[in-house]
């Protein structure tokens, strides 16, 4: 018996969650049709892949050593399928694309039509991720290609620098004084909306802002949605730190006030698995999102 894609992918995602539930979430699955692709990947291979009897799902010595293997596979599998249909001289297929929530950091609006424009019989399937995710994803084979905040830390991963993003720390307008006379203790002090994962871009930029100075900011709620966080900056919940624009918008309309002094720039980037770098439809994406972000003249018209 072959090794079902779809199986091996789940089986993927179980061991990097360690947890069948949240595994099954993310790859859209219920509970039990996950269990029963991880099942039935061990049966292929005549091999127990997990620890049932520890408290999460841990990988075994061997399901351990086939974990990268799999990924490699899962990601080999779409690039033989670009090339399969790259063969008619155009390219057809679809692209499972990570981007941020807010479309505005991203571009990805423009970016798509760029690619519809270009591309026209490539499909995309777009997910609202937060960096984290988006990362994950690509690691995982479950992404094709992501936009994202971030360091280019995956040494498994390509990456390519779009731009530079500024943040900086705002609240609600009536809190103004205290925040633009506030020095870093005391702007910390102040009641605060932040990511409720560690591991999401805001998190680090506020590591960088906040704790490098032995400062921790006082949380008063947190989100995973920076437009929910936005939307609890506004009804006076807490700080929050936020893209430059939508600081300098809150203040114009008179109801953000936004710190002097806390400011902070993180890239944004365009990536991918090292060895899908030459999958035709990963380099359709990554030339139309190049030719938005490069400026590129596009006249728009309707697409095939």
């Amino acid at each position: 018996m072959l090794i079902d894609l779809v199986q091996l992918r789940t089986f993927v995602a179980v061991a990097e969650e360690q947890h069948l539930t949240r595994a099954a979430e993310r790859l859209h699955l219920s509970q039990s049709a996950a269990s029963a692709h991880v099942r039935a990947v061990e049966e292929v291979l005549d091999t127990v892949l997990f620890d049932r009897a520890a408290r999460r799902l841990e990988l075994t010595q061997a399901g351990r050593l086939l974990l990268d293997k799999a990924k490699d596979l899962l990601n080999h599998a779409a690039l033989f399928g670009s090339f399969a249909r790259e063969i008619a001289g155009q390219a057809v297929g679809s692209l499972v694309v990570g981007s941020s929530s807010d479309p505005g950091v991203s571009r990805i609006g423009a970016i798509l039509a760029r690619l519809r424009r270009d591309y026209p019989f490539v499909h995309i399937d777009l997910r609202a991720l937060p960096s984290s995710g988006t990362r994950q994803g690509l690691k995982a084979g479950e992404l094709d290609a992501g936009i994202f905040l971030g360091k280019p830390v995956d040494t498994e991963l390509c990456y390519r620098q779009l731009t530079t993003v500024r943040f900086v720390v705002a609240g609600p307008a009536a809190w103004r004084q205290q925040i633009v006379s506030a020095d870093w203790a005391r702007l910390a002090a102040l009641p605060w909306v932040t990511p409720a994962d560690r591991s999401m871009a805001y998190s680090v930029m506020l590591q960088q802002m906040f704790g490098d100075r032995g400062l921790e900011p006082n949380s008063v709620a947190q989100v995973d949605n920076e437009a929910v966080g936005r939307a609890l900056m506004y009804e006076g919940v807490g700080l929050m730190l936020v893209r430059v624009e939508h600081a300098l918008e809150g203040e114009r309309a008179g109801k953000l006030a936004a710190s002097p002094i806390a400011q902070a720039d993180f890239a944004l980037f365009l990536a991918y698995a090292k060895n899908r770098s030459i999958d035709p439809l990963v380099q359709a994406f990554e030339s139309a999102a190049q030719a938005i972000w490069n400026g590129e003249s596009d006249q728009a018209k309707p697409s095939a």
